[in-house]
């Protein structure tokens, strides 16, 4: 989902201003060996004329290698009876056993995964720049991944460091006498280029080979990156469009022979139901999928079989007709973990292609990766050998809570954690001497968990530990104060559901004192009812200054708010999660915990 950069500490902040692109064109000749082939086993023999060959896939792991915490953790299953329940779900231990049990009586299986396997991480991972989840997706036996907006996070020279291995440029190896392999599978971004060269940064697609069957991938991420991630991220790389991106590269796949294709493609859709198990092709092919990955798929050449796709963290198996009226399979296994996409492409030996007719086209289905299967040993210990090493940061309490305080699984335009950080930004912005802050804005992307009361380790009931308000809040992003007119106010309030954002609309988190009404049953930018907008009781005045404190993905203009962009004056304030742990801590204690905020600043009509 849309949201901003990880940049974890102030060395993160010091190497993305001093990394080039200096390597980056070094990436493509120094890939992993073998990363173009991973077929494995011998024997020929008398050979059917088709081979069925199983294709597992997952998206949006985002570092979570222990199961979410919370709502985060679950995934929704409609039953027989028409009833939905929340089942706990993710977990690389458990990951690592779904993938391992489903290959079982399946000589030709491949694992490919639709980006952000790293990125907006909780501790566990962030902390140590993503290498523990890299070392995970390498023993889960991952064949290829398309990059994600995320993986752009600490921009292109980090991701080629998290590919090609070597230890932090800035804080080295984390482990003595143990240097950083990186990824033995292959990262592809056919559609993100070096500005310099024109040339993509990483290999465009990979041929997977087994006793003669061959499967062409090819991954990109979402064009619109670079609206999602700060600019020092995308510092000299430009992202092309999708569609004449895969179809370009499926043209020289299929010129060497390669006729079965599948895309990785880091964009998705919203299906009608939030439920993993429900029909997506009811009433008919696709109907029950709408957003980008739509257009995109009806866009995308015939010569691809299937499409692996992610971004939207939702659970999806849909047929949308390719553009010559074909059934195809688009799917997308929700994020962290929770379920992974199992489907059936059958080979055609003879004319090296997927069989792809109604009767015998791509079957798929999403699996829940339930908590009740046994876990897989080599990640228990993978995970307490980078626990140890984080224990003494991760474990700190920051503050006490008397209650879930839900953010990333509220579904509510007004989240309370969302109240929360911005209520914390706006304290510690205030001050005349930290940026003199009115109002403060959090972007809801940048909320990756909830704050959950269950301990999540020895800390006990109620303690919010650094690691997981990390968790809360993984990118680190520094603050903003800026000058913004009453007048910009309130167009950024109306970008919220106009622009790119009037399909999907992205709420603003608001510091108290900031009231107004959304009226959803208007279209775009009159979902804003201006008239409502107060501050601390007073209509905004559109000729008047205001000090605004936002984070700086916001106040470059993140997520389509142009309005927020355009901000002067600009003071640089502590980061996020200072301000965040600082507000627990002066908030809060053993005996007088923090209870979950109202939800009372935006007046919602449907």
């Amino acid at each position: 989902m849309s949201a901003n950069p990880q940049k974890n500490r102030a060395s993160r902040r010091v190497l993305a201003a001093t990394a080039g692109l200096v390597t980056v064109g070094a990436l493509v000749a120094a890939m992993p060996a073998g990363a173009q082939a991973h077929g494995h086993g011998h024997g020929h023999g008398h050979q059917p004329r088709t081979v069925d060959v199983q294709l597992l896939s997952f998206n949006d792991l985002h570092g979570n290698l222990e199961p979410p915490a919370g709502s985060a953790g679950t995934v929704s299953e409609t039953q027989d009876d028409g009833t939905v329940t929340s089942v706990p779900a993710g977990g690389v231990e458990y990951l690592a056993t779904s993938l391992r049990t489903a290959r079982k009586g399946h000589p030709y299986s491949v694992t490919a995964a639709g980006g952000d396997m790293v990125g907006a991480s909780p501790l566990l991972s962030g902390l140590f720049h993503d290498e523990p989840t890299i070392e995970a997706l390498n023993g889960l036996d991952l064949d290829v991944t398309a990059v994600g907006n995320h993986e752009f996070d600490e921009g292109a020279t980090e991701l080629g460091r998290l590919q090609n291995g070597g230890c932090h440029p800035v804080e080295g190896c984390y482990e003595k006498g143990k240097k950083f392999k990186g990824a033995d599978f292959p990262y592809l971004a056919a559609n993100v280029t070096s500005e310099k060269t024109g040339k993509p940064i990483l290999k465009p697609y990979t041929v997977w080979k087994k006793n003669g069957v061959k499967i062409g991938f090819i991954g990109v991420t979402l064009e619109g990156t670079p609206n999602i991630v700060t600019a020092n991220g995308v510092k000299g790389l430009k992202f092309h469009d999708e569609i004449e991106t895969v179809n370009k590269y499926a043209k020289e796949l299929d010129r060497q022979g390669v006729k079965s294709i599948v895309a990785l493609i880091h964009e998705g859709g919203a299906p009608a139901s939030a439920s993993y198990n429900y029909d997506c092709d009811s009433p008919g092919a696709g109907d029950g999928i709408s957003g980008p990955i739509v257009d995109i798929a009806k866009g995308i050449t015939p010569k691809v079989d299937a499409l692996v796709t992610g971004h939207t963290h939702q659970a999806y198996v849909c047929t949308v007709p390719d553009p010559s009226g074909k059934p195809r399979m688009v799917t997308s296994a929700s994020s962290f973990g929770k379920l992974y996409t199992d489907t059936t492409l059958t080979y055609d030996r003879r004319t090296k292609d997927i069989v792809r007719t109604s009767v015998k086209s791509p079957v798929s289905e999403n699996h829940v990766v339930s908590r009740d299967q046994p876990k897989a040993t080599d990640m228990t210990k993978l995970i307490a050998r980078w626990n140890t090493l984080a224990a003494p940061i991760a474990n700190r309490p920051q503050g006490w809570i008397t209650a879930d305080i839900n953010g990333r699984g509220s579904t509510a335009p007004e989240k309370p954690l969302g109240n929360l950080i911005a209520d914390a930004q706006l304290e510690g912005l205030a001050p005349a001497d930290k940026g003199g802050a009115v109002v403060a804005f959090m972007n809801p992307g940048g909320i990756r968990a909830d704050l959950v009361y269950a301990a999540s380790g020895s800390e006990g009931d109620g303690v919010v530990t650094y690691g997981e308000a990390f968790t809360v809040q993984p990118f680190t992003n520094m603050m903003n104060v800026v000058d913004l007119t009453g007048a910009q106010l309130v167009e950024a309030l109306q970008q919220q559901v106009s622009g790119s954002n009037e399909a999907s609309p992205k709420i603003l988190q608001v510091s108290k004192g900031l009231t107004y009404t959304l009226d959803m049953t208007k279209a775009g930018a009159d979902r804003v009812v201006t008239s409502s907008i107060k501050l601390n009781g007073e209509a905004v005045d559109p000729a008047k200054t205001y000090r605004v404190a936002m984070n700086e993905f916001l106040a470059g203009g993140g997520d389509g708010f142009a309005a927020l962009g355009a901000g002067t004056n600009k003071l640089v304030g502590a980061s996020d999660l200072d301000l965040f742990n600082a507000y627990l801590a002066a908030h809060s204690t053993a005996s007088a915990p923090l209870a979950p905020p109202a939800t009372d600043r935006i007046t919602l009509v449907q």
